[in-house]
């Protein structure tokens, strides 16, 4: 399994919701992006490109069997 997080450096611009609506929410309460499920099966390459494209660097992805960050 992969875990996804965001960081609190995290503006909400939306570029992960628009690369990945399935995967990334908006919060407008807090101004942030949430993941929809913070656990995914390995290999999710939509969440790889909202990995890439965020102008933060606010998210990670940890193959929590090995405990790496996975790369985008």
């Amino acid at each position: 399994m992969w875990r996804i997080t965001i960081s609190d450096a995290c503006i909400g611009s939306g570029s992960c919701v628009g690369v990945a609506p399935e995967r990334f929410e908006l919060d407008d309460a807090e101004g942030r992006s949430h993941p929809v499920r913070p656990q995914i099966e390995p290999g999710d390459e939509a969440v790889l490109d909202a990995v890439a494209n965020c102008p933060m660097e606010a998210i990670t992805v940890v193959d929590l069997e090995t405990g790496r960050t996975v790369e985008a």
